[in-house]
């Protein structure tokens, strides 16, 4: 059977007509379309535990809900800011202190990010990437984090304490959303690295980590179960 080609207008001299070539004439002729991605936006998933010592699960969930009970100012704010369930994230800065497992936990995940920021080729210079925050999230049924960043952190991420069946994935959006004006919406089929929105839906024991600037949230929780995470940020220094 014969092949057939794509096909399309190039003038052969500036003063001719436009002649209509095939692709496999194109090639000769030097003209075929190069596409590359440029700008690529990194998301670095693994196992905690693929770094350091491996962290006992349900240690780490009894403390979850041992802090979350006794941290009365955190409880505070989440009822004032109408946020849904609980986060240590305005009330706790030093849990690693605190907990020998947010401790092990912080291990880790410095080799991860250190991993990661590799991978980013970051000249970091005489500097270091240093943890910066980390806070506990146990989002009870029908509870949404709105989409949002990190400002003036550099690497951010998420690792998974418990993730019931229809716990909400890890929603991220496309950072040139902002700047897309009068563009068209993508295809239904288009590839993931295309779509506006792409949706992760980690398991326990799993690390997500992403670059500060990039925009996320956490849809609605259909679980009837708490899904309960620990979220952090790494700043350079």
């Amino acid at each position: 059977m014969m092949a057939v080609y794509p096909r399309f207008w190039k003038p052969v001299r500036p003063e001719c007509d436009f002649i209509l070539v095939s692709v496999d004439e194109s090639q000769y002729l030097g003209v075929m379309p190069s596409i590359k991605s440029l700008f690529v936006t990194r998301l670095y998933h693994a196992k905690l535990s693929a770094f350091g010592d491996p962290v006992d699960a349900d240690e780490l969930e009894a403390s979850c809900y041992s802090i979350a009970e006794d941290d009365e100012a955190g409880q505070a704010w989440c009822e004032k800011e109408g946020y849904p369930g609980y986060t240590s994230y305005a009330s706790l800065t030093d849990l690693p202190w605190r907990f020998p497992v947010f401790q092990q936990i912080k291990d880790s995940l410095d080799l991860h990010v250190a991993a990661f920021a590799e991978e980013l080729a970051f000249d970091l210079g005489g500097g270091e990437l240093v943890l910066e925050d980390l806070w506990i999230n146990i989002l009870p049924e029908g509870g949404t984090h709105s989409s949002h960043l990190h400002p003036h952190s550099v690497i951010s991420g998420t690792t998974y304490v418990a993730m019931p069946d229809g716990a909400s994935a890890l929603k991220l959006e496309d950072p040139r959303s902002a700047r897309m004006m009068a563009a068209p919406p993508r295809r239904k089929d288009a590839p993931e690295e295309l779509q506006t929105f792409v949706y992760v839906k980690p398991q326990v024991g799993d690390v997500l980590l992403w670059e500060s600037w990039l925009r996320h949230e956490v849809p609605m929780n259909m679980a009837e179960e708490e899904r309960i995470s620990v979220s952090f940020n790494y700043k350079w220094e």
